[in-house]
């Protein structure tokens, strides 16, 4: 979740964390579309908290949207929201802000956009990020184009409107062959729904059946099972298809580029019920644990998973090294936002109102943690000193994926590089500042391997976007180089 500055669950204990992107959902043929999107979107809520918008259209009442704070399942479950939103295509989207306000969001940044053009309305909703958006915002704005928000997606619904192109669709081609970074789109006209990816495919975009006549997109196949609907298949990097009726049709408006898939949705991003180019997320992940049981063994009494997100790499690292694997820590799965006045002794408490300690099974134990990753490490710290304080012998920190010393700019929100603790230390003092007995972090090879590429990553045509391991951009990000970020020397 994304906390209220403030609370006892204050940011900077999920500061730690690398943040979910956003979602995006739309269906098509549908008697009530809203509540499947609303479905979806709740699907897909883990990939954005913080607020969540439907749009849809009726021929009667046409164009109708409800954008909330807050999750899907508090705000798209009532029915007096429901009934503004009649009609059989609609399209939603999931928020955490990786561009703009962060955190300051006003309701006008909530997306889907809206824009009436000439030949009729269009609503768009965007996961990812637009690495030029400064330089495009700038020059919009010098010729008269006037912002509602703050986010980079609105760019899109602008250039949308410059456009002579004679059709929705066409316009957004032009729109986003001006555009650079990440991008899976969800876009709907009056009869129309689109689906476009970015030529190198950072972002998930899928496409399902519903039933003989409906149809779907989604950032993850999870949300289609929710619905009930069939996965068909994944829209393909730089492939846009656009859905009228029964009718699929598939162009490719941009120039060809490698594919470059971002490989931290196989490590935390996406549900581990989904299915991401072909694999199954939970497997890759638990073939992760293998790896790293396979490249950093050690002698221990017990594996356990940082929850969530470390337990199927910990069952693999158990599997693999023979290690017992034990509910370790315990997360309190009722948390709310606030509970209590938010006093420096309740908000100091931090980790341990999210997280608990079994005390009985960890008192006397050498300890294998398992973690999706380490970011800024205070939340390793808090977390190895409640071990500690259990009574644990010894405390090993075993990490699905490789040091992060890189920002992302495709859509995560990530610190900026200083204050990622991989970027400024050695594994080593890094073990030393967390204080724990060691700590060791999968391979960019492993996590490779784990993801299916046996031979490991190929140096010169890696399949996933790695740059957050590995300092190689695919995408020039033009709006941090112009603030002067120092990118990767070549080597």
């Amino acid at each position: 979740m994304r906390a209220i500055p403030g609370t006892p669950f204050d940011p900077v204990e999920d500061g730690d964390k690398l943040k979910e992107e956003c979602g995006v959902f739309g269906v098509t043929g549908v008697s009530d579309a809203a509540n499947f999107v609303a479905l979806g979107l709740h699907a897909l809520q883990h990939r954005g908290q913080e607020a969540g918008g439907i749009v849809t259209y009726d021929p009667e009442q046409g164009f109708n949207s409800a954008r909330r704070f807050g999750y899907v399942r508090d705000n798209f479950t009532r029915a007096d929201v429901m009934a503004t939103l009649p009609g059989a295509l609609g399209i939603g989207h999931v928020r955490y802000s990786t561009a703009g306000s962060k955190g300051a969001t006003a309701i006008r940044d909530v997306q889907p956009f809206f824009g009436e053009f000439s030949m009729g309305g269009a609503a768009i909703a965007h996961n990812g990020n637009l690495t030029n958006a400064a330089a495009l915002r700038k020059e919009l704005i010098e010729r008269g184009s006037i912002f509602q928000s703050s986010s980079d997606s609105e760019c899109i619904i602008h250039l949308m409107a410059r456009s002579i192109q004679k059709n929705i669709a066409e316009r957004i081609k032009d729109a986003l062959r001006r555009v650079e970074g990440a991008f899976s789109v969800v876009a709907m006209t009056r009869t129309k729904l689109i689906g476009v990816r970015d030529p190198h495919g950072v972002r998930p975009l899928v496409l399902g059946r519903i039933g003989d006549s409906g149809w779907a997109l989604s950032s993850e196949t999870c949300a289609l099972d929710i619905i009930g609907a069939e996965f068909v298949r994944e829209i393909e990097p730089g492939e846009m298809v656009v859905i009228e009726g029964n009718k699929v049709e598939s162009t490719r408006p941009f120039n060809q580029a490698a594919s470059r898939f971002c490989i931290f949705e196989q490590v935390y991003f996406s549900r581990p019920d989904s299915i991401l180019q072909g694999r199954s997320v939970y497997e890759t992940r638990r073939q992760i644990g293998v790896e790293l049981a396979k490249e950093a063994p050690v002698e221990a009494d017990l594996v356990c998973p940082v929850p969530d997100s470390g337990t199927p790499a910990a069952i693999g690292y158990s599997q693999q090294s023979g290690i017992p694997y034990a509910m370790g820590i315990i997360r309190n799965q009722y948390m709310g936002r606030t509970f209590i006045e938010p006093t420096d002794a309740i908000r100091n408490m931090g980790v341990r109102l999210k997280l608990n300690v079994n005390r009985a099974l960890i008192r006397g134990k050498r300890v294998i943690l398992v973690d999706d990753s380490v970011v800024r490490g205070t939340t390793s710290r808090k977390i190895k000193d409640m071990i500690l304080d259990a009574g644990a012998a010894e405390v090993h920190f075993r990490i699905a994926s490789p040091p992060t010393a890189w920002p992302c700019f495709y859509g995560v929100d990530t610190p900026e590089r200083s204050k990622l603790l991989a970027a400024t230390m050695t594994e080593d003092e890094m073990r030393d500042w967390i204080g724990v007995d060691s700590l060791k972090f999968i391979s960019l090879d492993g996590l490779y391997r784990a993801a299916g590429e046996a031979a490991g990553r190929d140096p010169k045509s890696p399949k996933f976007c790695d740059a957050c391991f590995s300092g190689e951009y695919p995408i020039a990000p033009s709006d941090k180089l112009a603030e002067g970020f120092e990118m990767k020397a070549a080597e």
